[in-house]
């Protein structure tokens, strides 16, 4: 079995902190068990891996990349859309059965391996390297509109440093005829349905300037006040990432933690606003007639598929870079409920500033929330900032939380793609990380100017609806089947026994290979069986842009068929033998001889 020396493989032995025989009482395969170990970890022999300075690093790392801007915006809408307190209850049941296994078997799959998401596949399964590629162009997508909203939380945070918030007014030169200025001492203005707030206007005549643009047909030029923020954008995560873990697992201890102290502030204050108790009951009482309709079981599986971020590559880099026996079944469960919670807690600081909004324009709180996405922040929210005493601080702090929160997520969708390129060309791209690292900043930069112009919004809409969301969640249950079906659960679950100590429950096995791959592809069928109706402030997207869309979703996952296709191609062998690779590795010595084959 092997060419590799006694000397090689205690030196492996010693890499891994595992005496030769610990392979013994693995079951079935112990034979076979502390040899796999053995040669997945000789490539540390190579090259030390980076590990995280503090177990802590790791923890607020993974909680930032999973709480982030949709934690804020998106559950609190999805759940009075859906029932408002009823909703919880699917809700949880797709976290259980679906969304935590996932979480818990990356973040073991990295650990083990101690790979990125395109070499991790020469141990599990070599034909699905593909799905490694494709991870890395979704990521890349995600950048290119992601950190835009980002630039947009930038430029008010700068606009907040003026003696007057320019949302509070409508006497600046981008004001219309039909901007009302509806403060809570202005008790002889009528709201009507033609009436658009300051803060309205402010967001999408000022910032966006979407007034300029007709539509995707007509973007317009690049807004350079935009454009300098972005960069400056970049820039911070640039020299937060360009050293490894090292440096971003220490600026995470600011952006990861500085968010939950500025909810829990916003909490308290607007739990103290009049009408607050309005909007709370608004997001917590149940319609349990809700729970008969397949939509709401849809949005709570995609909303945790997406709020937890299994299959984007940064689950498995963060893990690799732990010490191997770290306890990583504890870890997801932790990081889980924490995003989860978080996700509640948000609800509860949006709804009670939009509990106030309706007591004051007196109207229902159903009418004043129909603003989902970044309008429910950027319009909503800061209006109800500019009435509060302490505007100007309220809103600083703010919209530094919403930056750090997006900061926390590209620190780690970037971190996701260096760790796979850089284990992918080690010896190409190993001493270079930094100038790598800038190279791949400059390609996102530069992606994102289409986001940057008077029709961005538009662009930025497209890409959330079509380009990734579809893509990543077939490449996921793609990345399922592999590790259950062909790697074998087995294995897998002796695996997790070698390095954690103790074998998978029952619970875990039947959900990686049988409720996992159902439940995502629940969410592929219901995707692609309703699919969304686009729609942006007036402008409904026309059908050519879905094409465009499902244009740039095949386009990621194109790479899975494409190397499959190359893998056949250029294995030598025989046709039997060619297709070795593909068979489910249900054998400890099958794969032993695929792996010293391939």
């Amino acid at each position: 079995m092997g060419t590799i020396s006694d000397k090689a493989l205690g030196t492996a032995v010693g890499a891994v902190g595992m005496p030769p025989t610990s392979g013994g009482d693995t079951g079935a395969s112990a034979p076979f068990g502390g040899l796999r170990t053995l040669v997945v970890q000789q490539t540390s022999l190579d090259r030390p891996r980076e590990t995280w300075s503090k177990k802590m690093d790791f923890l607020l790392s993974v909680i930032g990349y999973a709480v982030d801007l949709g934690n804020v915006w998106r559950f609190p809408y999805i759940c009075y859309q859906n029932g408002g307190g009823a909703f919880l209850l699917p809700y949880l049941l797709m976290a259980v059965f679906g969304g935590v296994p996932l979480f818990y078997m990356e973040l073991a799959l990295g650990q083990f391996h101690r790979s990125g998401c395109i070499s991790i596949w020469k141990h599990i399964c070599p034909i699905f390297k593909g799905i490694g590629f494709a991870i890395c162009i979704i990521a890349l997508y995600i950048a290119f509109y992601y950190n835009t909203i980002m630039a947009w939380a930038l430029y008010y945070l700068l606009s907040s440093f003026r003696p007057t918030l320019p949302w509070t007014t409508c006497t600046n030169s981008w004001n219309t005829v039909n901007c009302y200025r509806y403060l809570s001492s202005d008790q002889n203005v009528t709201w009507s349905n033609l009436s658009t707030s300051p803060a309205e206007e402010f967001y999408t005549r000022q910032v966006l300037q979407v007034h300029l643009s007709s539509g995707l047909h007509q973007l317009g030029s690049v807004s350079w006040q935009l454009a300098l923020c972005l960069l400056f954008i970049f820039t911070i995560v640039y020299f937060s990432i360009w050293k490894g873990v090292k440096t971003s697992g220490k600026v995470v201890w600011v952006t990861a933690t500085f968010p939950y102290l500025v909810l829990l502030i916003l909490l308290i204050r607007g739990a103290t606003l009049p009408g607050a108790w309005r909007g709370v009951v608004f997001y917590l009482k149940p319609d349990w007639q809700k729970l008969l309709s397949t939509t709401v079981w849809i949005d709570a599986a995609a909303q945790i598929f997406f709020s937890l971020g299994p299959g984007f590559g940064v689950l498995l880099a963060f893990a690799s870079y732990n010490p191997f026996h770290n306890n990583c079944y504890k870890d997801a469960l932790v990081t889980s409920s924490v995003n989860c919670l978080t996700s509640f807690l948000s609800g509860f600081v949006i709804f009670t500033v939009l509990g106030y909004m309706a007591e004051m324009r007196q109207q229902n709180v159903d009418v004043v929330a129909k603003d989902a996405g970044p309008s429910l922040l950027f319009i909503i929210y800061a209006e109800a900032i500019a009435n509060m005493p302490a505007a100007t601080f309220f809103a600083i702090i703010f919209f530094l939380m919403i930056i750090m929160l997006g900061l926390d997520s590209t620190f780690a969708g970037l971190e996701g793609v260096i760790t796979a390129m850089l284990d992918e060309f080690p010896r190409l791209l190993a001493k270079r990380r930094e100038w790598f690292v800038f190279g791949l900043v400059c390609v996102c930069y530069l992606g994102a100017l289409s986001t940057l112009t008077y029709g961005g919004a538009f662009v930025v809409k497209l890409f959330e609806e079509y380009a990734t969301g579809p893509a990543v969640i077939t490449v996921v249950l793609l990345e399922v089947i592999a590790v259950s079906w062909f790697y074998g659960t087995s294995r897998f679950c002796n695996d997790i026994q070698v390095m954690l100590g103790f074998y998978p429950g029952c619970f875990w096995r039947v959900c990686w290979v049988a409720i996992c791959p159902c439940f995502l592809l629940f969410i592929i069928i219901s995707f692609l069986a309703f699919p969304p109706e686009v729609k942006l402030f007036n402008y409904t997207y026309p059908p050519w842009t879905t094409v465009l869309g499902y244009c740039i979703g095949v386009s990621s996952f194109i790479c899975v068929p494409s190397y499959m296709v190359y893998y056949l191609l250029n294995a030598k062998g025989t046709f039997k033998q060619v297709q070795t690779p593909i068979l489910p590795c249900m054998h400890p010595l099958l794969c032993n001889q695929i792996r010293r084959k391939f």
